[in-house]
């Protein structure tokens, strides 16, 4: 499915989210109006792909410099006029921007969420699997990528870093601690 074609595989999304844009006229929307329909359909458009796999970065360039298009107004040669960077607009309202959002880190925060489910689920299916083919002898959040890795597993463990920065263990009942291996 993905395999070594990922260009063309992840090139689908990509049109789609361009074809989205290109049929949209600029003059015709306010700025709330653009801000919503960015939001709403642009962004959303590779949010299911990118929940799954790690989407390569010259296409979440090429979606984002559509999307900033769009927002400028600039149309095939016609440039429109860039009030601030892109950057900036792509923070968090509370601090400033408007809250479109890195879809690289976007991304990133999806794929660390399945990682999130193997710590929490287990028992599931996935997580029995994944186990068995990659980490056996040990958890998730010390697992390698191992050799010859799928393009799934790739992603789960570039998501990973996330959830390591941020992630907390608490003691609960005390059936997982290993006084032996701890230190």
């Amino acid at each position: 499915m993905v395999g070594r074609k990922r260009t063309s595989f992840f090139n689908d999304v990509k049109l789609k989210v361009l074809s989205k844009i290109s049929n949209w006229q600029h003059k015709f929307f306010s700025s709330g109006g653009k801000e919503t329909l960015i939001k709403a359909v642009a962004q959303a458009i590779p949010a299911y792909a990118m929940s799954v796999f790690k989407i390569p970065i010259g296409l979440c360039n090429d979606i984002q410099r559509a999307v900033a298009r769009f927002w400028w107004g600039s149309k095939g040669d016609k440039r429109g006029i860039h009030w601030g960077k892109w950057e900036k607009m792509s923070h968090a309202k509370i601090r400033g921007g408007l809250g479109f959002g890195d879809l690289s880190s976007f991304n990133q925060a999806l794929v660390a969420k399945q990682g999130w489910r193997l710590i929490q689920n287990p028992d599931s299916l996935v997580a029995k699997v994944l186990k068995a083919k990659y980490y056996k002898q040990t958890d998730f959040l010390k697992a390698k990528i191992g050799s010859n890795p799928s393009y799934i597993w790739r992603s789960i463990v570039w998501g990973r870093h996330v959830l390591q920065k941020g992630i907390r263990w608490r003691i609960g009942n005390g059936e997982k601690i290993q006084i032996h291996s701890s230190n």
